[in-house]
């Protein structure tokens, strides 16, 4: 799954706030136990830590969290510590790939913030344990591409202030193991990519997610009918159901109450232009994914009203020139994409008012040398795909002044 996860932790805080008081310890003893398990001489600390570019002089913490991450086995326990301070030295240690699950031991009831442990290896529900230890100070966990099974992700029912986890491609978590999430009402970001865990029925769990703005469930092919569970939770803001292939118009009437939607991502689903009337109210959306859905122009009619719309994808959907005549509306658009579409130069006609236009996408579309006139009021376009249409010198003549 490669770099299909990857996540870089680099949440590094400015040595005075790192030596700010912590609740929990005085400054002055916390770190003088720190400097003490220090050798005398920095010679062999190593240079190459977080910051330490070319001239720049490291500051004393990032040479304590570098010696400190060079003798982790040297440790027991850094609940001792001030929380920035040891977050500082969990994230160098994922960040270097020198975590492991013996030197995960010491962050037991450190009171992390967060855990980010998206792709790395060898991850699985022992790993959980030490998670769930920080308990109410913990706000985010990603754990994408683990082999965390549902008595792992179950262990997190005790974290109820996160605000944020993810669980891409974990294939260990099973529908039932999705329960925990119906207690962890402060979550404001959830993405389960690909998950077979994420059915109609698991997403009961997502019910009581009242605080939640973004989800995120792409490829997860088993959630034709779970929508419902989604009608209440009107703070969401982006919903990713890119590739969710059995997505269908009747799904889509249970986001007719999400009002505060600004992202909507529906590529590759069954929706029709009966889906795209039930999203006619939602004017703060400012993306629409409908890329290879099988709507027609249509759909405009409905688009059209979404007065807030910044960025329209109608790739591969079969649109033809009837209808196209709605989108005078969408003065606001600034990209918009129609690549492999059955268009010609008649559709262009209707893009001429749209003078926020940035970037067009006319891939393989049937536009030729007169099409193009209706674009030389476009002055801020900076992006035109033009592959494999019947343009030629004489239509490129009529971009001349979009400079």
């Amino acid at each position: 799954m490669g770099g299909v996860c990857s996540r870089k932790r680099s949440q590094l805080v400015d040595e005075g706030d790192a030596l700010q008081t912590s609740p929990r310890f005085s400054k002055t003893s916390s770190l003088k136990w720190l400097l003490l398990t220090l050798p005398r001489s920095s010679s062999d600390v190593s240079g190459k830590g977080q910051g330490n570019e070319p001239g720049r002089c490291p500051s004393l913490m990032e040479l304590c969290v570098a010696r400190v991450c060079q003798d982790i086995d040297r440790y027991s326990t850094f609940a001792m510590l001030p929380r920035d301070l040891s977050q500082q030295i969990f994230n160098e240690l994922v960040n270097s790939n020198r975590l492991t699950e013996a030197s995960l031991q010491v962050f037991r009831d450190c009171a992390l913030q967060d855990i980010g442990l998206g792709e790395y290896p060898g991850v699985k529900d022992a790993w959980m344990e030490v998670v769930a230890s920080q308990k109410q100070s913990l706000l985010s966990v990603d754990i994408s591409c683990s082999e965390v099974a549902d008595s792992g992700i179950d262990l997190l029912r005790d974290c109820s202030s996160m605000q944020s986890l993810a669980c891409n491609y974990c294939d260990q978590i099973s529908e039932s193991g999705l329960g925990v999430l119906s207690g962890l009402s402060n979550l404001s970001s959830l993405s389960f990519k690909r998950s077979n865990a994420v059915t109609a029925e698991g997403m009961r769990a997502f019910a009581n997610l009242v605080n939640l703005l973004n989800l995120d469930l792409e490829g997860c092919l088993k959630i034709h009918g779970g929508l419902i569970h989604l009608k209440d939770l009107t703070k969401l803001e982006s919903l990713n159901m890119r590739y969710c292939n059995y997505i269908a118009d009747s799904d889509i009437k249970y986001l007719t109450d999400l009002t505060n939607l600004k992202d909507l991502q529906l590529s590759c689903c069954k929706i029709t232009d009966l889906g795209v009337s039930y999203i006619r109210g939602l004017q703060k959306l400012t993306h629409l994914n409908l890329e290879g859905c099988p709507v027609t122009a249509a759909c405009l009619e409905a688009i059209s009203g979404l007065s807030s719309l910044v960025l329209l994808n109608l790739n591969r959907c079969g649109i033809y020139d009837d209808g196209c005549e709605n989108f005078e509306g969408l003065k606001r658009l600034k990209v918009l994409n129609l690549g492999f579409n059955y268009i010609t130069d008649a559709c262009l006609v209707h893009l001429k008012e749209l003078i926020s236009l940035e970037s067009l996408n006319l891939d393989s579309c049937k536009i030729g040398d007169d099409g193009l006139s209706h674009l030389k009021g476009l002055v801020l376009l900076q992006s035109l795909e033009l592959s494999d249409t019947e343009v030629g010198n004489n239509g490129l003549q009529h971009l001349s002044g979009l400079s």
